[in-house]
């Protein structure tokens, strides 16, 4: 085992797979449905717009909300899709002053999301020097991606993206094995899809570990080491990262981060951002 890991993949040449909000027409606020809980203060049904969207399609309350009851907004990323959506498939013409093309608007984001995502996934992919066997299989799959979000309107509302996904998928989890087989099989842990919702796990040494859907919500995770760790789909809300090392994690996205809890001893892939309503304590991530 290496001293050093990989300190994470930079993605930020893909610019258009980060949300610019400024370009979008608040997709977001009207293509989904909110459920009143501790991630939403009001139900809204999916194609009606949010009661705090603006006539600009910006957010009235955006720096307020989560004192506010709306912290799932926080924590959601288009992935770029909605102003790819805004300015490319509808070239610019906003669903009011365009209401026919409201419906086929709300339907297309959603598909639009989850092909930006994979693109996220695949670029990430493609930068890691242990995925290099597959560099041409990723590469292909990329380009392929990348044509589908650039159909029109109609053959985006009629797309099944399920199958997409599950090719890109299994192209995805051979990745992450490649990568991975730089930890010592012994040290490695195998929690794909399980149940470690409040899991104590403080410090513990997750090198490699297969993560994938794990439910990690509230779990205790200060000051482990996640280094190398598949994050692809795990459910990191209020987990405590203090002092967690996610440097060379696997498919850590902002959104995950966004719903977790940390510090500025977390340890984070230089391609995303410390949340900014993360503690500023130091060194609460050993015991």
């Amino acid at each position: 085992m290496p001293d050093h890991e990989p300190t994470g993949v930079p993605v930020t040449e893909r610019e258009d797979l980060r949300a610019d909000c400024a370009n979008c027409f608040g997709l977001c606020c009207v293509a989904l449905t909110l459920t009143a809980s501790a991630d939403f203060a009001i139900n809204k049904d999916a194609g009606e717009p949010c009661r705090n969207l603006q006539d600009d399609f910006r957010c009235g309350i955006h720096t307020q909300l989560r004192p506010k009851g709306f912290s799932g907004c926080t924590v959601y990323d288009c992935f770029g899709a909605g102003q790819k959506v805004s300015q490319e498939t509808y070239d610019g013409r906003d669903w009011r002053a365009s209401p026919d093309t409201a419906q086929q608007m709300f339907q297309v984001f959603p598909v639009m999301r989850r092909l930006h995502e994979l693109l996220w996934y695949l670029t990430e992919a493609l930068a890691l020097p242990a995925a290099g066997p597959l560099h041409t299989e990723l590469r292909s799959a990329l380009d392929s991606t990348e044509r589908l979000t650039r159909g029109s309107a109609e053959v985006l509302s009629e797309l099944d993206v399920s199958a997409h996904r599950d090719e890109v998928a299994s192209l995805l989890l051979r990745t992450s094995e490649l990568a991975r087989a730089a930890v010592p099989r012994r040290k490695k842990r195998n929690h794909r899809g399980a149940d470690l919702i409040g899991s104590r796990m403080r410090g513990a040494d997750l090198r490699g570990a297969d993560l994938r859907g794990a439910y990690l919500i509230a779990a205790d995770l200060r000051g482990a080491d996640l280094r190398l760790a598949d994050l692809i789909g795990a459910d990191f809300r209020d987990a405590e990262l203090s002092g967690a090392d996610l440097t060379g994690a696997l498919f850590l996205t902002q959104a995950q981060l966004n719903a977790a809890k940390g510090d500025t001893a977390t340890r984070l892939p230089p391609s995303l951002t410390r949340p900014a309503h993360w503690s500023f304590g130091q060194g609460t991530g050993q015991a």
